[in-house]
């Protein structure tokens, strides 16, 4: 531990026992991460191989209207194909054929699984190896799986990541590679802190394009910044890099401790360190107070969806005050979470349960007794227990909304502040002209 590393807690959470219980779950498939990762990819293109479901999910998770050109599309797998009439891998090649004439623009391309092509057992690895050989280089083809057979919905991204890493060239440089994908002007942000301690060169996976210079190799440390990236971290050390472990850049306190982490790999003076941090904590810290005043003494209960579950209740216990009663995952890694579960505090109600996997109804049960002032799960969960007068945040809008590093701390607060507030303006009756209802029903 060193001087900027935040001081644990006299009693952690990352030896505390576990729940673990495999029964029915509620979570998005993994198909949902094409809808940040087409955004930041710009070069890419995400070729789905499933049903017309598939394709209504992505269209109105999107929200693309149908004259829209972007990134992504499904090539429909119909009923000859399911049957085994059809030659599915030839079909697969006249549809790529046809996207690639009619899309010049495309450097790289994406085969993704979905549920249909899992079951029909469609190879798309010996496809994305044999249209690499025809396109190539114009094109590079991988592929990997979004089926929600297999994976929650931010799993998706981790599993795009992980099919990149063995195509990277190697290299011997000493290098900071930065693994997930951040919202532009996010890891620009980031980017810029980085440079301003002399920090580099610094690499990002994903790149916006495939001719960013990007190598791996033993003289390769890397920093993840999303907690779900497990896949992305094995492949990343099987090629030899190093990976940083520090709490995931969320709030003051975790991007802190995040950069600090590299800093002290790199050699940074301490007193640079403090000179690049000091306006941009300050600030931090300032925009999560005033939504911690809300916060404060509230208790939170999480059901499994993101893997951003045990980050974000470090943050929310120890910088806006509140009370975790349970932090489900769908899953827990050492080597990505233990940071967080290190500053994460035991509480008076003898918590938090940390929960790993999910049968949904025993949660339920668990959340029911517990009438937590607000619990954090997926869509098809909360209208439910909104209805049984429990307050709800929507699991997938924190992956959706710029969350990561300093200038996002108060946002990211007060997206927990919102359902609290509206609820309390609701129940004494306020006029709906007043600013701060607008601002709650946001």
């Amino acid at each position: 531990m060193n001087d900027l590393t935040p001081p644990p807690p006299a009693l952690g959470c990352r030896t505390s026992p576990v729940l673990k219980q495999r029964g029915q779950r509620e979570v998005f498939c993994g198909l949902t991460g094409i809808i940040w990762l087409h955004r930041k990819i710009q070069d890419a293109f995400f070729l789905v191989v499933g049903s017309r479901t598939c394709a209504h999910l992505l269209q109105s998770a999107a929200g693309v209207m149908i004259f829209a050109e972007p990134r992504f599309g499904t090539a429909i797998l119909e009923e000859g194909d399911l049957a085994g009439l059809n030659d599915a891998h030839k079909e697969l090649d006249r549809e790529v054929a046809r996207l690639l004439a009619r899309r010049p623009d495309i450097r790289q391309l994406f085969l993704v699984g979905s549920c249909p092509s899992e079951v029909i057992k469609l190879d798309l690895s010996r496809a994305a190896e044999r249209l690499t050989i025809e396109f190539a280089p114009k094109v590079r083809v991988l592929e990997y799986s979004g089926s929600g057979i297999e994976t929650t919905f931010t799993q998706g991204e981790d599993a795009c990541l992980a099919s990149m890493v063995p195509v990277l060239p190697e290299s011997d440089a000493r290098e900071l590679l930065v693994v997930g994908a951040l919202p532009d002007v996010v890891e620009d942000q980031m980017l810029g802190l980085l440079e301003a301690m002399g920090i580099g060169p610094v690499r990002v996976l994903p790149a916006r394009n495939i001719d960013a210079e990007m190598g791996i190799g033993a003289n390769t440390v890397f920093a993840l910044t999303q907690p779900f990236l497990s896949d992305t971290h094995a492949a990343l050390e099987r090629r030899g890099a190093r990976h940083i472990q520090a709490p995931f850049p969320l709030g003051e306190e975790g991007t802190t401790a995040w950069l600090w982490a590299v800093a002290s790999e790199f050699g940074v003076d301490r007193a640079l360190f403090d000179s690049v941090t000091e306006s941009p904590r300050r600030r931090a810290r300032q925009a999560v107070a005033a939504a911690a005043q809300t916060l404060t003494g509230k208790t939170v209960f999480f059901f499994p969806d993101s893997q951003l579950e045990i980050p974000l209740a470090r943050f929310l216990a120890r910088e806006c005050g509140m009370i975790p009663l349970e932090v489900g995952s769908p899953y827990i890694h050492d080597a990505l979470h233990g940071p967080d579960l290190d500053l994460l505090p035991a509480n008076d109600f003898g918590g938090p349960q940390i929960s790993e996997g999910q049968d949904v109804d025993l949660q339920l049960d668990r959340c029911r007794a517990a009438r937590p002032d607000l619990t954090v799960c997926g869509l098809g969960l909360a209208n439910p227990l909104e209805a049984e007068g429990l307050s709800t945040k929507w699991a997938i809008e924190l992956v959706f909304t710029p969350v990561h590093f300093y200038e996002q701390a108060g946002d990211l607060a007060a997206l927990f502040a919102r359902p609290l507030r509206r609820k309390d303006i609701l129940k004494h009756g306020e006029s709906t002209s007043d600013p701060l209802f607008a601002e709650a029903r946001a």
